[in-house]
Parts: C-alpha cells; structure tokens; sequence
C-alpha cells in the first residue's frame, strides 16, 4: 500500500500535459509494428518541417522531451526498454509499419544540405572555387577578403581569384566565413535524421546493423548463386536448377566418349566413319612409294592433289589474270578425272580401308 500510495502522490504532481504525451507515445507504440530513436541536432527548423512533410505517408515523427521518452516506453512494454539507451541529446520518435532497413533508407535519402553555422566544425574541407559570382562591385569585395576568400572585381563582376580550401575538416567556422558561405550559397553539412536504433516487433536493431550497400549485396547474392551453381554441377549434384544442365553435359560427354573410343553406335557412325577415312587418307599421303597404296588408293589420292590445286587456283586468281583457255582446259580435265573417278569413290575408298588395315 505504501508504494501504491507514494506512486499516486508522485502522479498527482505532474502536469496533465505531460500525462496526455506519455499517453499519446504510449498509444503510438501499440499501433505501429517498428519503433525508431533518431537524432535531430543541427536539423533547421524549416528542413525538419520539410522532411516530415515528405515522408508523411509511410513514417509518423514525433519530437518529445527524453524524459517523456524514457518514461513511455518503460511503460509500454518491456521488450521496448533496450532502445530507451539511444533517447538522448535532441531526439525524435518515429513511428511506422516499414521494414528497418527501408526505414533507414529513406531516412538516409531524406538528408539535404545546410550551411554551417558559425562555430561549428568543419565535417570536411571546404572549398571555394574560382570563377564570376553574382555580387555586384561593392563592399562585398572586402567582406569576402576578410573570410579568407581570394576575391577581386573583374568586367563589372566580382569574381574568386583562385581555387583555395577555407577551411580544414575539423577546423572551426568563423562568422565572416559562415556567413560569405552562406551567400555563395555553399552549403557545406549534410543535415537529417540520424537513426539510431530500431524496434521491430521484439526485435532490436541497431544504425550500423540497417546500413546495407544495396548495390554490393545484390552482386555478392549473384556472385554466391554463380558460385553455388558451378559447385552443384562440377559435383553432380542434381537439383531444378541444375538438372538440365547436368543432362546436356552428359550427353555431351558421353558422345565425346564414344567418338574417342570409336563405339559404333548410329548417331555416330557417319562421324566415325569420316574420321577413319582422313585418318586413312593422312597416313596413305604420308607413303613416299606409290606402288605400296595400290591404284584405288593413288587415284583417290591424286582426285585430293587435283581438288587442292583446283583451289590454289581459284585463289591465286584474284591476284593476276588466267586465260580463258587455260581454265577451261583444267576444268575439263578435272571434270573427266571425276566422271570416272565419281561412280567407285564410296567403293574405292573401302577397298583402300582394306588395303591398309585389312
């Protein structure tokens, strides 16, 4: 009873306006699968009205004070408590049914640029670069001078002497130098909500954990698919993806098998059987004594000369003039060779088969 009377006497002191946000953060919880804690410092107010005008339809953005924060999600449910550790410095609730990772996406896309105030910290170098500006002659001239700024006037047009870095990353801002960036429109920040972690339906999540290179983890899913594939098939392993494959390699390699181990079988046997004839044909070419090969053989032999001559020729044609006469004498030698020659070709280059290996 003692707790439950001090718990009501700490109650009954605190501002119904504070009651009425606790209840309202409370009543977004229950509502929205994931809840996020993001960073708001250094967001100018009219930027942060902006952002959360734009992404109004999908995300529900909340500013509370931490205290506030702290005691709702103590409230709402246990498993919430963890991300209570990032409620800190400036801080805002966002409240939305989006997977995480699209969630820190658009967060990530909906940063724009700011111009630095004065004071602040150079996140990088800040450069300015030579060339016209739109100021008019004037003081202009020594106030840029004065930033550290290389500035003259030149053709009626005042204009940046010279490329030159202003400021050092990690180098404070001056307020002559904030405010001529300003007006040269140089806007070196990058502002927006900085997420820091996310609940998911009992799950909690953190910012370094939700940034993903999309570009990168889709070449190396592709990669690991290209790589899995080449395993299944140099191990034979059949699956949907794989199988075809595996068939087309099989057949392949079987067909190889056979021609090199000369298996008569019929989707082979022409193969087979021209390849045993240029086999014949090369060694009985490589015979020196002509009355070794037999006459099937020579003349098979000399119709393979006068086919390759016929094509010399026809090549060596294009480079200088053959006579009318000539050709026609050749082709009509040709022509009579293979009448004669024509008829037992099938015959002769059997009985030559024969004459080698019978």
């Amino acid at each position: 009873m003692a707790m439950d009377a001090a718990t009501e006497h700490r109650t009954a002191h605190v501002p119904q306006w504070k009651v009425d946000e606790i209840e309202s953060i409370k009543q977004l919880v229950s509502k929205y699968s994931v809840v996020a804690v993001a960073g708001i410092r250094d967001i100018p107010a009219k930027q942060l009205q902006e952002m959360r005008r734009n992404m109004k339809d999908v995300v529900k953005i909340r500013i509370y004070r931490n205290n506030l924060i702290q005691r709702a999600l103590d409230e709402s449910n246990s498993d919430l408590s963890p991300i209570g550790s990032s409620v800190g410095d400036q801080t805002a609730l966002v409240f939305t049914d989006l997977n995480p990772f699209k969630l820190f996406q658009l967060l990530k896309s909906s940063k724009t640029e700011a111009p630095i105030r004065a004071g602040a910290i150079a996140p990088a170098d800040i450069t300015v670069v030579e060339g016209p500006t739109s100021f008019a002659p004037g003081p202009i001239v020594g106030d840029l001078q004065n930033a550290g700024i290389p500035a003259r006037i030149d053709k009626g047009k005042v204009v940046i002497r010279e490329t030159k870095v202003v400021a050092h990353a990690g180098e404070a801002v001056s307020h002559a130098l904030s405010e001529m960036l300003s007006r040269l429109e140089i806007y070196p920040m990058t502002v927006g909500f900085d997420l820091r972690s996310v609940y998911d339906n009992g799950t909690i999540l953190e910012a370094d954990a939700l940034d993903i290179d999309e570009a990168k983890y889709a070449t190396d899913i592709a990669t690991a698919t290209t790589g899995a594939f080449n395993l299944a098939i140099a191990i034979v392993y059949p699956t949907p993806a794989t199988v075809p494959t595996l068939l087309a390699k099989a057949a392949s390699d079987a067909r190889n098998l056979a021609i090199n181990s000369a298996i008569p079988e019929p989707a082979i046997i022409d193969l087979l059987l021209s390849k045993a004839q240029s086999s014949a044909m090369a060694l009985a070419g490589s015979i020196t004594d002509p009355d070794a090969l037999g006459e099937s053989l020579q003349g098979l032999l000399m119709v393979g000369v006068v086919e390759v001559e016929v094509a010399a020729e026809a090549g060596e044609g294009e480079e200088e003039a053959v006579s009318a006469t000539d050709t026609e004498t050749e082709e009509e030698a040709v022509e009579e060779n293979m009448e004669e020659e024509g008829e037992s070709k099938e015959e002769e280059a059997a009985e030559g088969l024969g004459l080698l290996f019978g």
